[in-house]
C-alpha cells in the first residue's frame, strides 16, 4: 500500500480493535492492524456487509441500518459491539463520531481504548472561538476576528472595526456548514440568520464568530502526532487549496508556496498549539495562509486522522495510522522531530462517484469494472473492488489515488498517467476532472487558492464545453448531403 517504515511491535493491551467506520478509511484501519499484528473487527451498516473491510476484518458486526443515525452514529451499539466481540480498543476514523467528545467518554466508560485524543482535548479544539484562544496563547497568529457574537449591533461593531468582506461562521462547524462571506454591512442580517439557521441544524448550536475574509487564501496544514510521553512532532505540510465548496479535492505534499524557513516556523506553532492543548494521538492544525503576502494565521484544528494523510506518509515514509494505535495503547512515538525527513513529492486526487458534468451530482450504484493503476509511486486507497454496490446513503467517496516521486512535476505527470489507468466502469467518477486540473497551467505553477476551482477553472471549463459543442453543432450543419 505504501512504503511506511515498519514499527516495532510492542503495543500492549490492544490485541483486538474496533474498527467504528465504513469505506477506505475502515480497510487503511484494518491494514494497520494487521502490520502490528492485531485483530480487527469491522463495525459495519446493512448497507456495508459486502465492502472491503468486511471482508478482510478478522470478524464483523452489523451496527444497523443503511441510515448513518441508526449505524454509524449510534455510541451505544458501537460500544457494545466492542465489548461483545472481545475488543481492547476503538478506532474511529474521520467523521461519524471521530470528533464526539461524548463517544471518547462513553468508550472510556466502558473499558475501551480510544484511538484519538482524550474527550477534553476535542471539547477545547472542537469549539473554534476557544481553539482561538488556546492558539493566541500559545503564540500562534489568527485571522482578527471575534469572539461568540451576542447580537446583530455586536457583529456590525467587529464588521466596522476589521472591515469587510468578513466571514461568518459557525463555532461548532466544519466543511462549510454554518459559514457566509458577507461583503457588505447590508448583507449581515440575513447572512447571519441563514449561517444560524444551518449551524442548528447541522451541529445543534448556532453560535457565530466573525473574521476578516481573505481574498485570495491558500489552504495549508501542518500534521502533528503527539504522545502520552510529552513527545509532539510536526510531519511538515500538505497544500489543501484546491477545493469546491469547501470541499478538498486534490492535497499535495510538501505545499509549492511554503519554503523551508516558513515550513519551520508554521511547525514550531503546530507543535506549541498541539502542547497547550494537551493533545495526544494524530491531529491537524489548518492554516490559511494571505497569497498576497505569505502571512499565515490559525484556522481550526482537526482532532482525528485526515483523509489526505497518505501524501504525509508518501514523503516521510511513516505510518500514521499504526502510529495512532501506538500511541493510544501508552507508547512513546517511534520517532522524533529530527527524524522526520521530507522526501520528495506527493500528491492525492480524491475519486469520487460524481459526474463533474452534472453539478457534481452523485452517480452511485453497481461498479462492473474497477481497475486502478500500479506501479513505482502510485498507491490506491479504497474499499471498492469489480461488482461492489456504491450504496446511496453515504458520502461519495470511491477512493484515495496517491502518487509520490522525486520533484513536483514528476509527480504532476505521474498522476496524470495514473489517473489515465482509472478503469471504473459503471459510476461516473471525477478523475477525469482531476486530469484536467493537473493539466491547468494554474495548478501547474502552484498558483491555486481555495476559490480557483469556483471562479477561474470551472467557468473556463464550462466555456470550452459550451465552445466544443457550438464548434460540433456548426460541423454537423455545414455537411452537405449529396443526393
Amino acid at each position: 500500500m505504501s512504503t511506511t517504515k515498519p514499527i516495532p511491535m510492542a503495543v500492549r493491551d490492544i490485541r483486538r480493535l474496533f474498527v467504528a467506520n465504513r469505506g477506505e478509511i475502515a480497510v487503511r484501519v484494518v491494514r494497520a492492524c494487521r502490520s502490528l499484528g492485531i485483530e480487527a473487527v469491522a463495525g459495519v451498516s446493512e448497507a456495508d456487509t459486502d465492502t472491503l473491510a468486511a471482508k478482510m476484518a478478522n470478524e464483523v458486526v452489523i451496527l444497523g441500518p443503511p441510515l448513518a443515525a441508526e449505524s454509524y452514529l449510534r455510541a451505544d451499539k458501537i460500544v457494545e459491539a466492542a465489548l461483545r466481540t472481545g475488543c481492547d480498543a476503538v478506532h474511529p476514523g474521520y467523521g461519524f463520531l471521530s470528533e464526539r467528545s461524548s463517544f471518547v467518554r462513553a468508550c472510556v466508560e466502558a473499558g475501551l481504548v480510544f484511538v484519538g485524543p482524550s474527550a477534553d482535548a476535542i471539547d477545547a479544539m472542537g469549539d473554534k472561538i476557544t481553539a482561538v484562544s488556546l492558539a493566541e496563547k500559545a503564540g500562534v497568529p489568527r485571522v482578527p476576528g471575534s469572539g461568540a457574537l451576542t447580537d446583530l449591533a455586536h457583529a456590525q461593531r467587529v464588521g466596522a472595526q476589521i472591515g469587510y468582506p468578513v466571514l461568518i461562521k459557525a463555532t461548532a462547524g466544519g466543511g462549510g456548514r454554518g459559514m457566509r462571506i458577507v461583503r457588505d454591512e447590508s448583507e449581515l442580517e440575513s447572512l447571519m440568520s441563514s449561517a444560524a439557521n444551518e449551524a442548528q441544524s447541522a451541529f445543534g448550536d448556532a453560535t457565530l464568530y466573525m473574521e476578516k475574509f481573505i481574498e485570495r487564501a491558500r489552504h495549508i496544514e501542518i500534521q502533528v502526532m503527539a504522545d502520552a510521553h510529552g513527545n509532539v512532532v510536526h510531519l511538515g505540510e500538505r497544500e489543501c487549496s484546491t477545493q469546491r465548496r469547501h470541499q478538498k479535492l486534490i492535497e499535495e505534499a510538501p505545499s509549492p508556496a511554503v519554503d523551508s524557513a516558513m515550513r519551520q516556523a508554521m511547525g514550531e506553532c503546530a507543535v506549541s498549539l498541539t502542547r497547550k492543548a494537551d493533545y495526544c494521538g494524530a491531529g491537524t492544525i489548518e492554516f490559511v495562509v494571505d497569497q498576497r503576502d505569505n502571512k499565515y494565521f490559525f484556522l481550526e484544528m482537526n482532532t482525528r486522522i485526515q483523509v489526505e494523510h497518505p501524501v504525509t506518509e508518501m514523503i516521510t515514509g511513516f505510518d500514521l495510522v499504526a502510529e495512532q494505535i501506538r500511541v493510544a495503547a501508552g507508547l512513546p512515538l517511534s520517532f522524533s522531530q529530527a527524524d522526520v525527513r521530507l522526501e520528495g513529492h506527493a500528491i492525492e486526487c480524491r475519486i469520487n462517484a460524481e459526474d463533474p458534468d452534472r453539478n457534481f451530482l452523485p452517480r452511485p450504484g453497481l461498479i462492473s469494472r474497477w481497475e486502478t493503476p500500479t506501479g513505482k509511486g502510485v498507491r490506491v486507497d479504497t474499499h471498492c473492488y469489480s461488482g461492489y454496490t456504491v450504496p446511496p446513503y453515504y458520502d461519495s467517496l470511491l477512493g484515495k489515488l496517491i502518487v509520490h516521486a522525486d520533484t513536483r512535476e514528476q509527480a504532476i505527470e505521474l498522476m496524470r498517467t495514473a489517473l489515465g489507468g482509472m478503469q471504473v466502469e459503471g459510476p461516473a467518477t471525477t478523475a477525469s476532472f482531476h486530469e484536467a486540473v493537473l493539466s491547468h497551467d494554474d495548478f501547474v505553477n502552484g498558483r491555486v487558492t481555495t476559490r480557483w476551482v469556483e471562479e477561474t477553472f470551472l467557468p473556463q471549463r464550462k466555456a470550452a464545453q459550451k465552445a466544443a459543442a457550438q464548434a460540433a453543432k456548426n460541423a454537423n450543419a455545414a455537411v452537405v448531403v449529396q443526393p
